[in-house]
């Protein structure tokens, strides 16, 4: 058959058009041909794997005894709510690791029995995840 010809005897039939079944939208037409994705939350997956987190420090009996120090420092003066910046580390929940953050605020109480410090903003920070803290009450 020549392939020129080949479809000349459908070419001026008129439409089908379903007596059941509605015609589609052009919407629904297009979402057919649309990509989806075979792996769903692969990229999510790559982007969480490719994410870097830090380890943790390590911190020697020497800066413990130092902090040590300036928490019995900060119980001293926790009536005057002394301002302090706290560094410490934030285990992601998602993965191995975390990162330091470092916060800027006023202790409103410290837990001895849970070892935290708590913030006037309800932060609470761990004793252990420290590894750095200064404030104006350290200097007198």
């Amino acid at each position: 058959m020549n392939d020129e010809h080949k479809y000349d005897d459908i070419i001026n039939l008129e439409h089908h058009v379903s007596k059941t079944h509605k015609q589609m939208s052009i919407e629904e037409r297009s979402a057919q041909f649309a990509p989806f994705a075979a792996l769903t939350g692969y990229e999510d997956e790559v982007k969480e794997t490719e994410r870097i987190t830090e380890r943790m420090i390590e911190i020697t009996e020497d800066i413990r005894s130092i902090l040590d120090e300036k928490i019995r420092l900060i119980q001293n003066k926790i009536a005057e709510q002394p301002n302090v910046t706290i560094t410490y580390f934030v285990p992601d929940i998602n993965k191995q690791g975390g990162k330091y953050q470092t916060i800027n605020g006023i202790i409103k109480k410290i837990d001895n029995y849970e070892k935290k410090l708590i913030l006037t903003s309800n932060t609470e920070i761990f004793i252990k995840d420290i590894i750095e803290i200064s404030s104006n009450i350290f200097k007198q």
